[in-house]
């Protein structure tokens, strides 16, 4: 159970909405669909109605910046189905890059890599009480595009298991390089708080508004307030 999981939620009944993606990049096909991720009924490339409307302000925040620059979409709702099959899949890979075999490996070993596994990926938990953020429909995962619809380099790739997924991880380098990647990483997180929404603070790319991880997090930084979740998993 992570911290967030004792936030309670009292649903909203709102209802999941097609994201306009006009307004917005995306990498097509979507790169979970493309593994054969299940996604049912809905695409990836849905929302709870509010959030939609904050992600849109987010990026009208950005192009008063940057006004031929997009966010680019990664990955939206997303089924307890799709988070169980995702976090399988990771885990393959997460072996396939340590050039593993899971039958040579100690449980304790198998142990510890499903830890990395879900330092980035939420349990795929059916229990209402526990949902994985991406199934209440609250959260997104997103990145920049630039006026010639180039991806920004945010120095990783979104879903990779390692220290450098922290939003922080390059505030400290003190080469150039460094510093423009936490120049970006700081720039997306600022039009999306502008927003509403809060940053998971083990990804740099995963932001949320009014799931269980959103209220926890601004309790931590509003003492005497009570905020609760108002919204559970959808499906």
């Amino acid at each position: 159970m992570r911290p967030y999981h004792k936030i309670p939620i009292v649903e909203s009944n709102e209802p999941l909405i097609e994201i306009p993606l006009e307004k917005f990049a995306l990498e097509s096909p979507h790169p979970y669909i493309k593994l054969g991720a299940p996604y049912g009924e809905y695409s990836p490339y849905f929302l709870r109605k509010s959030v939609v409307e904050r992600l849109i302000t987010a990026q009208n925040h950005l192009c008063q910046l940057f006004p031929e620059w997009r966010i680019q979409i990664f990955d939206a709702y997303r089924p307890v189905a799709v988070q169980e099959f995702m976090v399988n899949y990771s885990f393959k890979q997460a072996l396939q890059e340590r050039k593993l075999e899971e039958s040579e490996l100690s449980s304790i070993q198998v142990q510890a890599l499903w830890e990395e596994v879900y330092k980035i990926w939420a349990t795929p938990s059916l229990d209402k009480n526990t949902p994985p953020p991406h199934s209440t429909g609250a959260a997104v995962d997103v990145t920049l595009v630039n006026e010639r619809g180039q991806i920004i380099n945010m120095g990783s790739p979104i879903d990779e298991l390692s220290d450098r997924s922290l939003p922080d991880y390059y505030a400290l380098g003190d080469d150039s390089q460094s510093q423009d990647y936490h120049a970006k990483r700081k720039l997306l997180c600022s039009i999306m708080e502008k927003a509403g929404f809060c940053r998971n603070p083990r990804e740099w790319w995963h932001f949320s508004f009014g799931d269980q991880m959103w209220a926890w997090l601004n309790n931590q930084v509003n003492s005497g307030k009570n905020f609760i979740a108002c919204y559970g998993r959808v499906v």
